[in-house]
């Protein structure tokens, strides 16, 4: 028999918006776990006494939200679907005959009253917080990575400009290390203008459109003007525990102990062992961590040296009790300066000119180029070999497969389904509030998946 339906778009149904939205959706468990109204506390300032009403500004970020929550990139498409969408009007308190906040009111909202407020840092501080009450960060093991971010840049805008190299955000410590080995070894202290090898210029590529994204240049990486966006996670279920944002030039472990600083000191996180890749792998990482007894897992360094000369520095014998250094010809080796690289200090130590230039040895130890034998040691070295000697166990491999397994996992899913593939936001600090509402969708939705 054949069946005709009725037009039901003119059938009077008396519902409630409550019973139209399933018991299982995710708006629901999201709902039940977090209170957004902290917000209204957090925006109050940004409000008038008078004038006319506002939009809810719950309603304003939790509206965002949903954007990230189901990948859809763009406010305009985000209202279109609050149009057809019960689950999401339900979710934002709006009834079935409420009109629904315009797009450019989202937009405008977010790029001038929030602008300069943390409050995007704040809802996924909220969100992380939560978590640990409900104990689903253990916070002693931290697995760190980052991602490319593509900016919202034009490649014909670009252009290739000489500039000073500024200054690397770990460059304050460095200068603590540099003069308290200089004192110890009672060697002048330089002027600091001049010993920082930032102070050098050079060729960066600058974006018109977005002045402050990077140009990235890494092998298997996507050519372009990218952020980079730093997330360190929770080992114990994955929860992402910090994300920071940098230009697509700047390198994984420029802002990596500021962030370990922040989890530690406002997050609250007991860390005791930390998870990263061999761009973290640097001596300035393996001194501050190890004075603060955490652990650093990085993959083992199977890179061989090269040399220009036969003697290495192997063949030189360390006398601990004079700090020299005996060449195979017995000749001492002194301290003579102490060298600043752009993230490690060194000591210098030097032979006698005179005694290489009679030296037997001179064609094996010595470039022609060379009057004198020297040889360097980076005064992090002690820390660093104390962390590799626990490469190759069974706890270094477990870490490493844990952040690969982790970090790169999340990454896809937050590329592929919670917008952080691309930004369309323009300047360093929207594009940090972007990749927190990812951060901060990912781990509603893995708070979810843990506490049904």
């Amino acid at each position: 028999m054949l069946t005709r339906r009725a037009e039901p778009q003119i059938a009077w149904d008396v519902v409630t918006l409550d019973e139209l939205v399933p018991a299982d959706h995710l708006v629901r468990k999201v709902s039940a776990l977090i209170d957004f109204s902290f917000i209204y506390d957090a925006v109050a300032d940004l409000y008038s006494a008078n004038g006319r009403p506002s939009v809810d500004p719950v309603m304003l970020v939790m509206y965002l939200l949903l954007g990230f929550l189901f990948g859809i990139e763009s406010e305009r498409r985000i209202e279109q679907e609050l149009q057809v969408n019960v689950a999401f009007r339900w979710f934002l308190g709006l009834g079935l005959r409420e009109r629904v906040p315009d797009h450019s009111t989202i937009s405008q909202n977010r790029r001038r009253r929030f602008d300069g407020q943390n409050l995007f840092r704040q809802l996924f501080e909220h969100v992380l917080f939560q978590c640990l009450e409900c104990g689903l960060v253990g916070g002693r093991l931290i697995l760190t990575d980052s991602t490319h971010v593509k900016a919202n840049a034009s490649k014909h805008s670009l252009y290739r400009v000489t500039a000073e190299r500024e200054a690397a955000w770990f460059t304050e410590r460095l200068d603590t290390y540099e003069t308290l080995e200089r004192e110890r070894l009672d060697l002048p202290q330089p002027k600091r203008k001049e010993s920082r090898p930032e102070s050098q210029y050079v060729e960066k590529t600058i974006s018109i459109t977005d002045p402050d994204s990077g140009y990235l240049s890494r092998p298997g990486k996507p050519t372009g003007m990218h952020y980079l966006s730093h997330q360190s996670l929770d080992a114990k279920h994955g929860l992402i525990v910090d994300v920071a944002v940098t230009p697509g030039n700047v390198t994984d472990a420029t802002p990596y102990l500021g962030r370990i600083e922040y989890m530690c000191k406002e997050i609250g996180l007991p860390i005791e062992a930390v998870g990263v890749d061999s761009a973290y792998d640097i001596g300035l990482v393996h001194q501050v961590l190890s004075e603060e007894n955490i652990e650093i897992y990085t993959p083992e360094n199977s890179e061989v040296p090269k040399h220009k000369v036969e003697f290495t520095r192997e063949d030189f014998r360390y006398d601990e009790v004079t700090d020299e250094f005996i060449c195979p010809a017995s000749c001492c080796l002194t301290v003579r300066q102490v060298k600043r690289g752009d993230c490690v200090v060194s000591r210098e130590y030097k032979a006698n000119h005179r005694d290489c230039k009679v030296c037997q040895h001179r064609a094996k130890c010595l470039a022609p180029s060379q009057a004198s034998r020297r040889v360097q040691v980076n005064i992090f070295e002690d820390a660093i070999r104390r962390n590799h000697k626990r490469d190759g166990t069974a706890r270094h491999k477990q870490v490493l497969d844990l952040r690969q397994i982790s970090c790169e996992g999340t990454f896809a899913a937050q590329k592929e389904r919670h917008n952080l593939r691309r930004t369309f936001r323009r300047g360093l600090q929207a594009v940090e509030d972007h990749c927190l509402l990812s951060a901060t969708a990912m781990n509603l939705k893995r708070m979810v998946k843990c506490l049904g």
